[in-house]
């Protein structure tokens, strides 16, 4: 089971179960559609817990599966945000129907999702998060001039003039306060813990602070440092050759939306409904429902249905480019 708020969401409009359900889907997908119908509500989804269930396929396989079955209309997976201001919070959900439904049925359904309350939200964690140091030393407090708590008393400049009366004896200058050194920002951490979440990934400390900005502008969109960690490692190759120049294309490539905030009026106004970001079932990519046909983006999409995408030509185009294409064979033979 996944945690509370997160998991398998079952959808509506669900025909009841028969022995012929899935009975037009490969016997790989058949299976591992079985599976999940079986599945209670708030079950882990994601591939890994599902490959630890499923004995006959590996990763991979249950990845290219649930493609197969959300492009089937079986199900969507989406990214809820929950909460107000500071307090906004990510949750995962796969949203799953036994019955297939196409687009336009999972658009306005997902629509009406994110205009409806959201569900109760997993209770903030009173643990730091992992990019937050563990314990943060209280500001020191300067008990006498001279002095501060816990440390060695500040020597006194060589050009105080010594022995003069208490009257006229000039006040000590204060202690420079030191400067705070700030530690790593949080997309500098949520760069560098990439290479513990995927060997495929490491990066330099100069690699972080080159690719730093940019994830700070992810951040700035209202995602979360564990977010953001999905979406760099979602459905890696094989081999990564250059991690600084892969990681530096995702960044710019799968950058979320700038969601438009609503200004606050004095009388205060209702907390903001729930905003509702499918995500690419294949590698993660997040966007609009509508923008997302069969749950995958378009260039997941185009490489599983190659012609899905082609611009279709009209004959009287295709009898140009012919007899061109002749005659330019026709010159180089005289040539």
């Amino acid at each position: 089971m996944a945690k509370p708020g997160y998991g398998k969401r079952s959808a509506p409009d669900q025909l009841p179960r028969t022995r012929a359900d899935f009975a037009l889907l490969p016997v790989r997908e058949r299976y591992v559609a079985g599976f999940v119908d079986h599945l209670p509500e708030g079950a882990a989804m994601s591939v890994k817990q599902l490959a630890k269930q499923l004995p006959l396929y590996g990763q991979q396989a249950i990845s290219s599966a649930l493609t197969a079955l959300s492009v089937a209309g079986h199900l969507r997976r989406v990214r809820c945000a929950v909460g107000a201001g500071d307090e906004t919070r990510w949750v995962f959900r796969t949203f799953w129907s036994r019955t297939a439904h196409d687009n336009e049925w999972w658009n306005t359904y997902l629509t009406a999702e994110a205009d409806s309350s959201a569900p109760d939200a997993p209770a903030p964690d009173t643990a730091p998060p992992p990019w937050v140091p563990d314990q943060e030393p209280p500001p020191p407090v300067p008990e006498e001039p001279g002095t501060e708590q816990g440390l060695e008393p500040v020597p006194v400049p060589y050009q105080r003039t010594p022995d003069q009366a208490p009257d006229t004896q000039p006040v000590p200058p204060a202690p420079a306060s030191r400067p705070s050194e700030a530690g790593p920002s949080p997309a500098y951490l949520a760069l560098a813990r990439l290479g513990h979440k995927d060997h495929r990934l490491p990066l330099s400390a100069d690699d972080c602070a080159d690719l730093e900005p940019q994830a700070a502008e992810w951040l700035a969109r209202g995602v979360s440092v564990d977010y953001l960690i999905s979406a760099l490692t979602a459905g890696l190759p094989a081999q990564v050759d250059t991690p600084l120049g892969f990681v530096r294309r995702r960044l710019t490539d799968k950058i979320p939306p700038r969601i438009p905030t609503t200004p606050s009026t004095a009388s205060g106004t209702p907390a903001p409904l729930p905003r509702i970001l499918m995500e690419c079932t294949d590698c993660g990519r997040p966007g609009q429902p509508e923008a997302l046909p069969d749950g995958l983006c378009r260039p997941c999409r185009t490489t599983h249905r190659p012609n899905a995408d082609e611009t279709y030509a009209p004959p009287a185009e295709a009898a140009e480019i012919k007899a061109r294409m002749t005659d330019l064979r026709g010159l180089l033979k005289t040539v």
